[in-house]
């Protein structure tokens, strides 16, 4: 099941039923899990671990040096889970200091030409469109969307079942449940996504009403937060939601109306 053109390195472990394409490359000290696919012209960097199930693409770059003027070669790692599917030329960055890591869950996808930069860490069920890019040490979590031709700035956090519409671009955190576009700005609620996985009508309303409160009040989102803990329906969604806004470091996304999210 390896091609006889493809290259791998001596040190790197190669579990069974694992298919390897013509003009692979596999690194020094990497493993790749039983089942995985790995199609022509591929390459799987230093010190990477590929989980079971996976699928890299034609000419996807997974696990190279990280692009930071800071790394001099130290031995750094990307870590895979199983199930995750990389499009054409997907390119994932491994950690940019020595014994740090970027780190992938489960059955994600991540369409052509879409880029996870160092130290990044994805959790599970994701969706990353073609062209979109995450700069280093970005934290996404389940089931989040970031569609085609987004920009993510470093350190930003985005929310579980949050969706970045195209084109949309981020320096700040990204609230759980919500939809956002253009420069860091949240619109509605993520209703869509938050029917397809299974919420019902009660927990899409208290978290209607929640949003309404903290995007679509005052312009002071201390005092909202405020208000929402005496007068909102403290459901866990509804917790999760507000408890993200209070430990944001980066400060989240704007309301439409221009509520601010700065309240420290």
């Amino acid at each position: 099941m390896i091609d006889p053109t493809a290259h791998i390195s001596p040190s790197a472990q190669i579990e069974e039923n694992v298919t390897i394409g013509p003009n692979v490359q596999v690194g020094d000290h990497s493993r790749i899990g039983s089942g995985t696919v790995i199609m022509a012209n591929a390459i799987v960097g230093p010190w990477t671990t590929l989980g079971r199930d996976n699928t890299v693409h034609y000419g996807a770059i997974i696990g190279h040096d990280p692009q930071d003027f800071g790394y001099n070669g130290e031995e750094s790692y990307l870590e895979v889970g199983d199930g995750n599917s990389f499009r054409e030329y997907v390119t994932v960055h491994r950690g940019n200091r020595s014994g740090s890591r970027t780190e992938i869950g489960n059955q994600n996808y991540f369409m052509v030409q879409s880029h996870v930069a160092h130290n990044c860490t994805i959790g599970n069920h994701i969706i990353l469109a073609g062209g979109s890019l995450l700069a280093g040490h970005v934290t996404v979590d389940d089931r989040a969307i970031i569609s085609g031709n987004c920009v993510v700035h470093q350190f930003c956090h985005l929310g579980a079942l949050s969706m970045m519409r195209g084109l949309s671009r981020t320096s700040r955190d990204v609230p759980p449940f919500c939809i956002m576009d253009e420069t860091h700005t949240v619109r509605a609620i993520n209703l869509v996504g938050l029917r397809r996985n299974g919420f019902d009508a009660a927990r899409v309303r208290a978290l209607r009403n929640a949003f309404k409160l903290l995007f679509r009040g005052g312009p002071n989102m201390k005092e909202n937060l405020e208000l929402a803990e005496t007068e909102l329906s403290m459901t866990q969604d509804v917790r999760q939601l507000i408890d993200f806004i209070k430990n944001s470091k980066r400060g989240v996304c704007f309301g439409k109306g221009g509520t601010t999210p700065d309240f420290d």
